[in-house]
């Protein structure tokens, strides 16, 4: 039976049993894949070129491995899902408060809005800036974009309701060593730096139909909240990555990058890759392992990798100095990791070039700082799609990095 044939078999039976079947197809796709790749390290040494049937088959290998796995993230995502049954939402404490706001987006009408006295749902009762949704719904966006982020699973995050959030970070206190009763100079005062993290606003505008609405049964908040998952989680990956911080975050990327030998606050520090847009020749590894302790001990315990599954492709074929793949594939629930670090697909992350910082190691929930201001809003617009109505919805996110010690990057 070919690799392609069991990596396609399907299992319908319990989460329990679901997760481990498919935990035993990534390991057996795991030994296919060392198997072959061995091979073709063989073929190479031998005839100085590899056949391209070993590429091909390891093209297979990698999608159904790709597909596993992708598969068990699925699973361990469904888990970690927040309930979003009409329980969660119904706890809204004030009936009139959630009745008002079901005749707004069912029907448009904003009568039931405008009476009530209640910041929670009406900052403002201009219905052209759109409606603060009420807290349950806001709970409900930010809980579906933590599970559906990959960058807000690893870095902090934090609720606000000014407009910019201001940090200040410590750059060291002074201290000494003094005897019981001997004399003791004076420290000087610690330096502060402030940063500053602008909340910029991002919106979406998903699309219902009148029937939907109208339906008595359809919950529309939980329609809104999937709806906007898929585009607010799309924008905000490449903002934490690459954004310059111009109305959206600051990527981490977007920092000034220097070697981390003269690394300075305020820039993030980059370990070479060891050859012109690739690995090394020779203990291509070897770079990993630079990374890995670039940043401070106490960066490491929670250190990850980051960077997008095309350079994970190629980080799968590395061997070590004692012929060891770097990479393990994750099983049983836990993500893969690369020589014991957990690894972070982000497919915002550049790939493999010359100049490109592809690979990130570290602490990002120490690192990079995620704000969110409170309070997102809805406009409801029956007029600009018809028959459709648009449901024109805002939120404000910031972002950038915190501790420039905390995050590293491999310039290749």
């Amino acid at each position: 039976m070919t690799l392609e044939t069991k990596m396609g078999a399907a299992t319908n039976v319990g989460a329990n049993e679901d997760l481990r079947a498919v935990s035993a197809q990534i390991m057996t796709a795991f030994e296919a894949l060392k198997e072959t790749n061995d091979a073709r390290l063989a073929d190479i040494e031998k005839r100085g070129a590899a056949d391209p049937l070993f590429d091909e088959k390891l093209g297979r290998i990698e999608a159904a491995l790709d597909k596993q796995q992708a598969r068990l993230d699925r699973i361990s995502l469904d888990a970690s899902r927040p309930a979003v049954g009409k329980s969660g939402l119904d706890q809204i404490s004030n009936t009139e408060h959630k009745s008002a706001w079901d005749g707004y987006m069912r029907s448009g009408d904003d009568s039931g809005i405008a009476r009530l006295d209640t910041k929670a749902l009406s900052q403002g009762s201009d219905a052209q800036g759109g409606y603060v949704a009420p807290a349950e719904l806001d709970r409900l966006i930010e809980a579906r974009l933590q599970a559906a982020s990959p960058m807000r699973q690893i870095a902090s995050v934090r609720q606000t309701s000014a407009m910019v959030f201001k940090k200040p970070v410590g750059m060291g206190t002074q201290g000494s060593w003094a005897g019981e009763t001997a004399a003791r100079g004076q420290t000087t005062s610690p330096e502060l730096e402030l940063l500053e993290f602008p909340a910029a606003e991002l919106y979406a505008m998903p699309a219902a139909t009148q029937t939907l609405l109208d339906d008595a049964y359809a919950d529309i908040d939980e329609w809104l909240a999937d709806e906007v998952e898929t585009a607010f989680s799309a924008q905000e990956s490449a903002a934490f990555i690459t954004g310059d911080g111009v109305n959206k975050p600051k990527g981490f990327l977007s920092y000034s990058i220097e070697d981390n030998a003269s690394h300075a606050w305020g820039k993030i520090g980059s370990v070479s890759s060891g050859a012109s847009g690739d690995f090394s020749a020779t203990a291509p590894a070897d770079a990993l392992i630079d990374l890995i302790y670039a940043p401070k001990a106490q960066f490491r315990a929670n250190g990850r990798f980051v960077m997008n599954r095309r350079t994970l492709s190629d980080l799968r074929k590395l061997k070590d100095s004692n012929g060891q793949y770097a990479w393990r594939p994750g099983v049983h629930g836990e993500g893969a990791s690369i020589m014991g670090y957990g690894v972070t697909e982000i497919e915002d992350m550049p790939d493999i070039g010359a100049g490109n910082a592809a690979i990130a190691f570290g602490d990002f929930r120490k690192g990079y700082l995620i704000v969110d201001r409170q309070g997102a809003r809805v406009l409801r617009d029956p007029y600009s799609a018809k028959p459709y109505v648009l449901f024109y919805t805002t939120k404000r996110v910031g972002g950038g990095v915190q501790n420039f010690d905390a995050i590293k990057v491999m310039t290749f």
